[in-house]
């Protein structure tokens, strides 16, 4: 096996016979079970010890055990009955569909698992239309039979109807309990193609993912399509035009274990001493030096952000530590842009691009626990394309970029077509949601008497903020969304300001539709006033369109005892006393700077306006 490092005996063993591999992802809707079902493959493989095992054993990071979610795409290398499978554990999240479809350009073959409680979700139907498109195997799992609510007979009919895989090649499993698995495991060998390749061809491997370590410098993720990829060999990377040294190649069994080369159709790891973290993104063609491949492989196409907000350091002197963190991170998390943007109010920091709200939430809890920052961040935006009076059309992701609302001829925003997957008890409300999200209705489908298929057309900026809480809370956790971007559409667009004394803060502008302009500004003084501390002159805090002021509100000074220390005696020291603090307030009020706690700044990111 190639797993095993070669004895001065037998030497380099053979390559392993491309008819025993199988390369396959899990993809599911969230909450579905696959980092559960991951788990029983571990176990039931032997890959992991059961004294060693943990719930969500490939969720290495502790921000996914946190919060139950599977973040990063994760991949092990499992025996079975003979035969190897390169498996690849996604996340389920639809912020996270870029590392499903990464996953999917390394296998030929996936496992889409659905929950037999609650039938096909939003995600299922997007994964696996994605993974069709890949052309690639499906096997379609029902999860979850031992709950009481499971109804495997109902969701195997949804999938034959919906995917138009046959129902009774729909297997039956518990993930929790482990039954069935086995039998899911056979499925994988039968029912899938092995990987097809060529030892003999020139060296083309496809990095699907990269972590930066520390000691070892950056850490890549491989799939080898054509050729061998060997310890100690000249390597070129194709689009970087860099080469070089493979200082370790291996497989993850889950641990990193070290093997001598890896051939077609394999999956591992690369480690060649890179610190550029430039040189070995997702999607780059690892190729021999000597003798290299004639064209890259296809890699991927590069997400495009849909959520931008500003990131700040607390302290001024981390700009550079935040730089250097944001540099590492992209590498790990090809989803997120940065660049750099100043900031009146916030000083030096970067203006950075997300595929969605979790996925920014996750960005800002990465950058603070694994590289030490605190950080404040600014209220979301998306980027707007606006028609000045002169003709031109610009894109703004940051509001206080706005042109002049007299330069602006016309304001087009970003939309999306989004699918909502509901029981039909709830279509009434989700509708209502909708249509106060300035909604257009495209299509009602029914996939089955009990569920309907909801197809919107909505503004992003109406999706980033709080809509899928929404979503949960009306449906009681019952419906789920799947959303794609949908082009650009004209609209009644304004750039509200916040102004403190008089001066705009450029961290709290935001740019919303003009019939909600009014109760933004109204809801964003009226928290501020709540936040921001009294000081010892009057604070004034003003919401704006332009030149004219829609809402105000205003924090209190407070005042010092400045005659504590008077004990009695004349009256006239005391006067003299107040009259000398009325004149330092005075003073105060003009060149006084406002101090803004983070919570301020935090709470930019949850009003419901």
């Amino acid at each position: 096996m190639p797993g095993r490092p070669p004895t001065a005996a037998s030497g380099i063993e053979p390559l392993m016979d491309l008819h025993r591999i199988r390369n396959t992802s899990i993809i599911a809707h969230i909450d579905h079970g696959k980092s559960t079902l991951a788990d029983r493959m571990l176990e039931l493989t032997g890959a992991v010890e059961a004294r060693e095992m943990r719930e969500q054993y490939l969720d290495s990071m502790e921000l996914e055990r946190e919060r139950g979610i599977t973040i990063k795409l994760q991949s092990v290398r499992l025996n079975w009955r003979d035969h190897v499978i390169n498996l690849i554990d996604t996340p389920g999240h639809v912020d996270f569909s870029y590392e499903v479809s990464r996953s999917l350009a390394a296998c030929e073959s996936v496992i889409l698992v659905v929950d037999a409680a609650q039938g096909i979700e939003a995600q299922t139907l997007a994964n696996c239309y994605q993974a069709i498109e890949n052309d690639l195997d499906v096997v379609a799992v029902l999860n979850k039979i031992d709950l009481p609510a499971a109804d495997p007979d109902r969701c195997a009919e949804e999938i034959e109807r919906v995917l138009g895989i046959d129902a009774a090649d729909v297997l039956a499993i518990s993930a929790k309990t482990g039954d069935g698995v086995a039998a899911l495991l056979d499925a994988v060998l039968e029912r899938t193609s092995p990987p097809a390749g060529s030892a003999d061809a020139a060296l083309q491997a496809l990095i699907f993912d990269s972590h930066f370590d520390q000691y070892r410098g950056v850490v890549s993720s491989v799939r080898v399509v054509n050729g061998v990829l060997s310890a100690d060999a000249r390597v070129r990377f194709m689009q970087a035009g860099t080469v070089h040294t493979a200082d370790e190649v291996g497989v993850r069994t889950p641990a990193n274990q070290a093997v001598v080369r890896l051939g077609p159709g394999e999956t591992g790891y690369l480690i060649a001493g890179i610190k550029d973290v430039g040189e070995a993104r997702s999607g780059e063609t690892v190729t021999d030096a000597s003798a290299p491949a004639a064209d890259p492989l296809e890699g991927y196409s590069e997400p495009k952000p849909m959520v931008f907000s500003g990131l700040y350091p607390n302290d001024g002197d981390d700009f550079t530590n935040l730089r250097a963190a944001l540099s590492k991170l992209r590498l790990n998390d090809a989803g997120f842009t940065y660049e750099p943007e100043t900031s009146g109010a916030l000083g030096f920091g970067f203006r950075c691009g997300f595929l969605g709200l979790l996925h920014m939430e996750i960005v800002r809890e990465r950058l603070e626990r694994e590289f030490d920052l605190s950080l404040i961040s600014t209220a979301p935006s998306v980027e707007y394309r606006v028609t000045t009076t002169g003709g031109d059309t610009v894109a703004v992701s940051n509001p206080s970029d706005m042109p002049e609302a007299a330069q602006i001829a016309a304001i087009a925003e970003p939309c999306l077509a989004t699918v909502l997957i509901t029981p039909t008890d709830y279509t009434g409300t989700l509708m209502e949601l909708c249509q106060s999200r300035r909604g257009d209705l495209v299509r009602i489908e029914y996939l089955s008497p009990e569920r309907v298929e909801l197809r919107y057309r909505l503004p992003l900026a109406e999706v980033v903020i709080d809509f899928f809480d929404q979503l949960k809370s009306r449906t009681q956790g019952y419906a789920s969304l799947d959303y794609e971007p949908d082009g650009y559409e004209q609209a009644d667009l304004v750039k509200v300001d916040v102004l403190l004394q008089g001066v705009a803060v450029d961290a709290f502008s935001t740019v919303v539709h003009r019939d909600r302009a009014y109760t933004y500004g109204r809801a964003m003084v009226t928290r501020l006033r709540e936040l921001i501390p009294r000081q010892q002159f009057e604070v004034p805090i003003q919401a704006a369109i332009g030149g004219r002021i829609i809402a105000r509100e205003t924090v209190k000074a407070y005042r010092k005892d400045v005659t504590a220390k008077l004990y009695g005696g004349d009256v006239t020291r005391k006067r003299k006393l107040l009259e000398k603090q009325k004149a330092g307030k005075k003073r105060m009020k003009s060149i006084g700077r406002v101090d803004i706690p983070q919570e301020a700044f935090i709470s930019a990111l949850t009003l419901d306006g």
